[in-house]
């Protein structure tokens, strides 16, 4: 018998995150899975509803050899193929397991750029996100655990403590946050190696509670394109298209990225992806975290973009849902933490202090501070 805890999170993925219908079709798509539980109980949850799951298996070996020696035609060909497939579907619902999550560190950078253009975009940012009920989650194992400093054992029961929350709880919980950022115009951000403003003006705001992200926790909207100007050193370590990095600190003007640094990392490569083209040096998302379960990095951006008292800056392309009208090809979600034990910090809107050192300052919204 299934552990009751894969179950739960079954129900909330069918139910809540992607809402599933008699006769639809729903993706499921596997990335280095240890443990076929889930995608199991996933056939049997959607047949139940009188749905019907498509189930693909994918390796991130496999995967790197194929991006690695792919000429342009054999990738335009491997996105028409996943294009199609996705348009056949009304739901997605991706594992993520992570045996190694620098699988793809050593891909060249003009590989990856025809792996984003020929398949990132047209399949995932442009179809899934635009026109499916989608959800994404990563799977516990032995090597996130690692990440996390927590044993095999202690990171499961963190894993589904802080995945099996209870999502309409939050939503509610996240209402008067949302109402606060509407009625926002301008942001001020201030905390170590930070002095950030930008409007929010007119840009909707987005309160995510289970819906598309496993796990899940933050109220999201936009900057205006052209309007941060100011220098931001992000705390949270990353890792995008395999690479790690440390201590990014960004400097802009009117919008732009004008200046990238890192305190550990490949420099030259951050620069690169902040060049992909010309919507990578703008930023398409400005979000608040507030999982109050989740309160340190681990390297692994569907946890770390929730972290209590955290907030996140994304060079790249905007959501529909939240249009800034920024395009670009990458979506790289830069996280830092505003908690004391991680140097403390200062979300003002129109000069008004509304969280400070991680904890939000009106009452309403104290059931989002760190547990």
């Amino acid at each position: 018998m299934p552990d009751p805890r894969w179950e739960a999170l079954a129900d909330i993925l069918i139910n809540h995150s992607i809402k599933l219908s008699e006769g639809e079709l729903v993706l499921v798509e596997c990335f280095d899975l240890d443990d076929s539980t889930l995608p199991r109980l996933l056939v049997k949850h959607a047949a139940r509803r009188g749905a019907a799951a498509l189930v693909d298996l994918k390796d991130s070996r496999i995967n790197r050899e194929l991006i690695r020696n792919a000429s342009e035609s054999q990738m335009k060909a491997l996105g028409a193929y996943e294009l199609g497939r996705m348009k056949m579907v009304q739901a997605y619902v991706a594992l993520r397991g992570a045996r190694n999550i620098s699988e793809m560190s050593d891909v060249p950078a003009d590989r990856m750029n025809l792996f984003n253009v020929h398949v990132m975009k047209p399949v995932h940012f442009d179809c899934r996100i635009k026109q499916t009920k989608w959800c994404v989650l990563r799977l516990p194992n032995a090597s996130m655990a690692q990440q996390a400093g927590m044993s095999t054992e202690a990171f499961e029961d963190f894993y589904f403590d802080v995945c099996n929350l209870d999502y309409p709880r939050l939503a509610k919980a996240l209402v008067p946050l949302v109402e606060m950022m509407e009625n926002a115009k301008d942001v001020h951000i201030t905390g170590p190696g930070t002095d950030l403003r930008f409007s929010i003006e007119g840009i909707p705001v987005i309160p995510c509670a289970g819906e598309m992200n496993i796990p899940d926790g933050e109220v999201f909207t936009a900057p205006v394109r052209d309007s941060i100007e100011g220098t931001v050193r992000f705390n949270a370590p990353t890792i995008y298209q395999g690479a790690s990095y440390d201590g990014i600190a960004l400097t802009f003007k009117r919008g732009k990225v004008v200046d990238a640094t890192c305190s550990n990392g490949d420099v030259d490569r951050l620069r690169r992806v902040l060049e992909t083209d010309e919507g990578a040096s703008y930023c398409g998302e400005w979000s608040i975290g507030c999982n109050p379960r989740v309160l340190h990095p681990m390297r692994d951006i569907l946890f770390d973009e929730k972290i209590a008292g955290s907030f996140h800056l994304t060079p790249g392309n905007a959501y529909d849902e939240a249009d800034n009208g920024n395009r670009s090809k990458i979506h790289w979600d830069l996280v830092q933490i505003q908690r004391p034990e991680y140097g403390g910090g200062t979300i003002s809107f129109d000069g008004v202090p509304i969280r400070v050192d991680g904890k939000f300052v009106n009452p309403a919204l104290a059931a989002l501070d760190p547990e």
